[in-house]
Order: C-alpha cells, then sequence, then structure tokens
C-alpha cells in the first residue's frame, strides 16, 4: 500500500510587505542590525531585501513605482507581516496534498530573481511556490517555497548581521480565537503537531522555529504592544530571532537611536518601529 505524501512544517521564510516603502524599509532595518542583501526584482514585478540565516531568512517585499500595477493583490493587504512561507522539496506534490485537505488554491508556480553573488558572478534564485487558498489565509499568505537555486540565497557571507541573529525562532499570529486560527494548520500539517499552551496559546514546531497562535493579551505581555491598525481579526503580527549575543542587538539599536524595552536578557522593538511588526530578540 502506498504510502500518503504528509508535509513537514518548516519555515523557509517569512514576508513583510512594504509595498511602495523600500527605500525606507531597507534602511530601518539596516538600522536594526540586519545585513541586507542587494534589491532583488522578480520576474513577477515585485523587488526586495532579504536577511539571510543559517535556515530562514526574512523578506522585505514590495515594488518601484515603475511596477506599481504588477501584483497589485498582494498590495491590498496591511503593512506588515503578510507571509508565512514553509519548505518543500516538490511544489507538485505539496499541490497534491492541498488538493487532498481541501486547502488548495492556485498550482505551482515558478519565477526567478537575477542575483549578483558575493564573488560578483551573476546567477538566477529560481523557485516554485504553492500557496494556501487564500480564503484561509486572512490578512496575508501561506505557501510552499521550493528552493531550485539554493546557493543562490544561503551565501554564508550573507548570514553575517552586525546585531548577531542567528534564526527566526517565531512567528506569532494575533486572534480572538487563537484554536480556530490554528485549525487550517492542524488541516494542513496533523493535529498531533499543534500544541496547547497553559498559557491559551497555540504552539506549531517548524524545524528551528515556532509558529503561535496567541490572544492579543498574551501577545502584548510578549511584546508589549501589537501593531496599531489591529483591529481583532486574526492576523500574523510579530516576530522572535535569535541572536549569538544580545549586546550586540542592544549596540545596533542604541546606536541607530531606535527606542527598546529591555528585560531578563530580552529586547523588545514595537512594531512602530518596524513597519508595524513587533520584534522580540533573545540568545
Amino acid at each position: 500500500m502506498k504510502t500518503v505524501y504528509s508535509p513537514q512544517p518548516q519555515l523557509d521564510h517569512v514576508v513583510i510587505n512594504v509595498a511602495d516603502q523600500l527605500d525606507e524599509a531597507s534602511v530601518r532595518f539596516r538600522q536594526l542590525g540586519f545585513q541586507l542583501t542587494e534589491r532583488g526584482h522578480h520576474s513577477l514585478g515585485s523587488s526586495n531585501h532579504l536577511a539571510i540565516f543559517a535556515d530562514n531568512y526574512l523578506e522585505l517585499l514590495g515594488y518601484e513605482p515603475q511596477n506599481a500595477s504588477q501584483r497589485a493583490e498582494l498590495w491590498q493587504a496591511p503593512i506588515g507581516l503578510t507571509g508565512l512561507v514553509w519548505k518543500t522539496e516538490d511544489a507538485s506534490e505539496e499541490f497534491r496534498h492541498l488538493e487532498r485537505q481541501d486547502l488548495d488554491g492556485d498550482e505551482p508556480a515558478e519565477f526567478f530573481r537575477p542575483v549578483t553573488l558575493p564573488n560578483g558572478s551573476a546567477s538566477e534564485a529560481r523557485f516554485r511556490t504553492v500557496r494556501l487558498r487564500p480564503a484561509l489565509v486572512p490578512n496575508g499568505r501561506s505557501f510552499f517555497c521550493q528552493h531550485l537555486t539554493p546557493a543562490a540565497v544561503w551565501q554564508t557571507v550573507w548570514q553575517e548581521h552586525p546585531n548577531g541573529v542567528e534564526a527566526i525562532s517565531e512567528f506569532v499570529i494575533v486572534a480572538q480565537d487563537p484554536a480556530y486560527a490554528a485549525q487550517v494548520y492542524s488541516h494542513l500539517f496533523g493535529a498531533g503537531r499543534i500544541r496547547a499552551c497553559p498559557d491559551g496559546a497555540f504552539v506549531l514546531d517548524a524545524a528551528t522555529a515556532t509558529v503561535r497562535f496567541a490572544a492579543a493579551e498574551h501577545v502584548e505581555q510578549r511584546f508589549g504592544t501589537l501593531p496599531d491598525d489591529y483591529d481583532g481579526s486574526a492576523r500574523m503580527a510579530a516576530l522572535s530571532f535569535r541572536t549569538q549575543d544580545i549586546k550586540k542587538v542592544k549596540a545596533s539599536l542604541l546606536l541607530s537611536k531606535i527606542p527598546f524595552d529591555e528585560q531578563d536578557n530580552v529586547i523588545v522593538v514595537a512594531p512602530g518601529q518596524a513597519f508595524n511588526v513587533a520584534l522580540r530578540f533573545h540568545q
């Protein structure tokens, strides 16, 4: 009997929608202590900067003025965290799984962006992606990403950040009903993957990261505040990062005069300082 394929939850990257503010966003995230790649331009019309870590990465996604009409559906989402992206080695296999689970959106799509590697040579980062049905993911997108040319993304010299960050460790979805918000991922990966926590949150382990579904009060306690335009609906809202040394984070923020809160060897930056995303740094 043939074994039915079941995907494994592994965080590949997160997407922060910055729309027409790529210049401002790249300045701010460098001030936060991240090394960013040069601006990339997708064959689909969007543009980006990346902060690459050992196993996952952060993407600032937006557009340049001449491409404002391309991928216009992306820019309808609020500025802030709008993409939860999973690793896969086979986007077609993921699509078949999504069909079986009645979670499917569009069929897999392939696109690319030119890349200049650290040694100066020209390359292309090529991808195949397949997303969950948009109606199932409020205020954002969740999709699988198959890297056809991983060496065009994960270069060692791009993984060295002044703030010492080594990985995205946590992705937070705030919701009035955290259990309901987690249901789509329970359906996607299996009910046994979702853990209920004593504090009322639900957690999905995703390789070196976790995805946390929590009520507003819980997120405010952990991150200090929520995006100003939070309206009570389920929303991707916050990120945690693991750093080699919390002192490096503090030094970057002090150098750039970015306000922060520090307690118990944890630093929190309010969403108003980071394009509507609450940030938490820890060792």
